[in-house]
């Protein structure tokens, strides 16, 4: 499965700063732009596992809405 991303270098800290926009707080970082990248995927693995336990402990609910 693809995700979009953002990726942009960090001029304060340096390295590179990703963001998955699709996944609301899934964020990472690297020193290299090939380690950020990495680092997102593990980010974006780590998120969707994560939501995935919420439904099996029945804390996570979705609803329907209409246009």
């Amino acid at each position: 499965m693809e995700y979009p991303i953002v990726i942009e270098q960090d001029p304060e800290a340096g390295g590179y700063v990703v963001s998955c926009p699709t996944l609301r707080g899934c964020v990472s970082q690297g020193e290299t732009e090939e380690e950020a990248l990495d680092n997102i995927k593990d980010a974006i693995k780590t998120y969707l596992d994560t939501i995935e336990n919420l439904k099996r402990l029945k804390k996570l609910r979705t609803v329907e809405v209409g246009a």
